[in-house]
């Protein structure tokens, strides 16, 4: 069975940056969609970034000029750079791996990653 393994996670002051790393114990990173959610206590997965299996990235709008993914195949690693930190980023963020839809897009619930990561804490001071 495949695990993902986040890290990375940890506290940092508002403004600040942080990198998250996510390794796959398989080489999935090719043909699976990754993405990053982030969830806030009692609510759902938030989507904040995934990338294709040929590698175009995608953020929202939200975050869109503060987070950034990028993957490293040969390591089987995929990453999420947090720049400009607020302290709203504070919450648990995930990474998932799933299949692609038939268009080759990324889904954005996190329902359709099943393979999952175990989290890891991002706390932003203000």
């Amino acid at each position: 069975q495949v695990q993902l393994v986040e890290s990375g996670g940890g506290s940092v002051e508002t403004g600040g940056s942080t990198r998250l790393s996510c390794v796959a114990s398989e080489n999935i990173v090719s043909t699976y969609c990754m993405a990053w959610f982030r969830q806030y206590p009692g609510k759902e997965p938030e989507w904040v970034a995934s990338i294709r299996p040929d590698d175009t990235p995608r953020t929202p709008n939200s975050v869109k000029d503060r987070f950034s993914i990028s993957k490293d195949k040969a390591k089987d690693t995929v990453f999420l750079q947090m720049n400009s930190l607020k302290p709203e980023d504070s919450a648990m963020y995930y990474c998932g791996a799933g299949r692609p839809a038939k268009s080759g897009s990324c889904f954005i619930v996190w329902s359709s990653y099943n393979i999952r990561g175990q989290g890891t804490r991002v706390t932003v001071s203000s």
